[in-house]
């Protein structure tokens, strides 16, 4: 159980915020480089609480500066994008990507005032198809973390994003529980390839966790023969970064960053990658286009319900919601599916958004296989107690390295320790293949 104060002090991220002060120490991954075009349409977009929009100007520069303008408090989504600049159109006051005026239309040609207001803006990079911001304190920028998915190859790489509709932590828990995978995502018709899963040979894991100067190790022990052992480590990568292990059907490392949008909502980036060749093609239709009408990990381009601009992410908003009952089939959960969703990732949001997007945890009754949750919580509530005191910054927030990680599903004998003998696999390497049997 999670008393109510710490539960708002975990979920609640806006700017003064104990978790929100931790989340801006790090570089947070907010926008696919595909869905913004040079002069195109600018964006809108939240993070951690503040509403911002996003463009690529001429040059194909990234500005993430405020949704409003600073003359009259217009509204920049419908800003021109144009001549290396944002332009309200209001009174035609134009915004560079730094946040600096460029143009005041409107004003004598000798006034100065130009040169004394300047809009909200952070610094932006891309890496491999993902768009990152820094909205920290540091005026010294911290390094991109070197995080394997963004740098191998773009063709080993698959990417989607998706907004759901809860707190952050409640998704970060979501990935952690390995136990939940082989009943939520499980059939009753004993087809596909969920039935073979290995992890279905044992219901009941045994766990264990490990602290690391990245986060926490959270490994699932299930027996798999007299004398074997199978091991799954999930990652958790501090400050949203979850890392899932690989299963021998879909031969490919995963995971996602959960970016709060604010304390009710967040930005699903789903990650899938081969380390050490071009993702199977069969795998990146699967995970575009969807499996016979249903989801995978990934939102499929069929799932999206793009709305109006004049809402946050209105790229990245699906048609499984709270509203829309999730696409639950009651029919397909008598005969095929145990759970009656539609695909992996949206069996996963309905359980963590289907009641509300902040959870009262006082009302609920942790068991064994929630060990990893609750490390994690203890975790982020001592990461955000030491900044709050003394400055002290977790160790990942300066040292990019710390972010090179793999989760891993292993089978080790009984007497290994899956710490030990595990370790060479969770380290990440470029180029080098898993390294193990899966």
């Amino acid at each position: 159980m999670l008393s109510k104060e710490d539960n708002e002090t975990l979920v609640r991220v806006g700017a003064g915020t104990p978790m929100g002060e931790l989340m801006r120490l790090y570089w947070i991954p907010f926008f696919l480089s595909k869905d913004l075009e040079a002069d195109g349409p600018p964006q809108r977009v939240r993070l951690l609480g503040e509403d911002l929009i996003v463009f690529r100007d001429t040059d194909g520069k990234i500005g993430l500066v405020d949704h409003a303008c600073p003359h009259r408090g217009a509204p920049l989504v419908f800003g021109r994008n144009e001549d290396c600049g944002l332009r309200c159109v209001y009174h035609g006051w134009k915004f560079s990507v730094s946040g600096a005026v460029v143009d005041m239309p409107a004003e004598p040609e000798r006034s100065r005032l130009k040169e004394k207001v300047k809009i909200k803006a952070y610094p932006c990079r891309e890496r491999n198809g993902v768009v990152w911001t820094y909205m920290g304190p540091d005026a010294m920028l911290p390094p991109l973390p070197n995080m394997e998915w963004n740098l191998v190859p773009a063709e080993n790489v698959v990417l989607s994003m998706r907004v759901q509709e809860c707190n952050w932590l409640q998704a970060v828990e979501g990935e952690l529980d390995s136990a939940h995978a082989p009943i939520l995502h499980g059939r009753i018709d004993a087809q596909g390839t969920i039935s073979e899963w290995v992890a279905k040979r044992d219901l009941r894991p045994a766990f264990e966790c490990l602290r690391q100067e990245f986060g926490l190790s959270i490994a699932a022990r299930r027996v798999y023969d007299d004398q074997t052992f199978y091991w799954r480590v999930n990652q958790f990568l501090l400050p949203f970064f979850t890392l899932v292990p690989p299963q021998s059907q879909y031969p490919e490392l995963s995971g996602h960053a959960w970016v709060p949008i604010d304390d009710e909502n967040t930005l699903c980036l789903m990650f899938s990658y081969h380390p050490a060749q071009p993702m199977y093609e069969k795998s990146r239709t699967v995970f575009v286009e969807g499996h016979q009408g249903r989801e995978t990990g990934h939102a499929s381009r069929h799932a999206f319900a793009p709305t109006n601009p004049s809402i946050p992410y209105a790229l990245y908003r699906t048609k499984y919601t709270m509203e829309t009952g999730y696409g639950f089939d009651y029919d397909k959960q008598k005969t095929t599916w145990f759970s009656g969703l539609p695909g992996l990732w949206v069996q996963d949001a309905a359980c963590q958004s289907g009641v509300t997007p902040i959870y009262d945890r006082t009302q609920e009754h942790l068991c064994t296989s929630d060990t990893g949750i609750a490390m994690t919580r203890r975790l982020l509530l001592e990461q955000v107690g030491a900044y709050r005191s003394s400055r002290e910054k977790p160790k990942n927030a300066t040292d990019p390295n710390l972010f090179m990680v793999r989760a891993i599903s292993v089978k080790l004998p009984k007497e290994t320790s899956w710490a030990d003998e595990g370790r060479q696999y969770m380290t990440a390497e470029l180029g080098k293949d898993f390294g193990y049997q899966l």
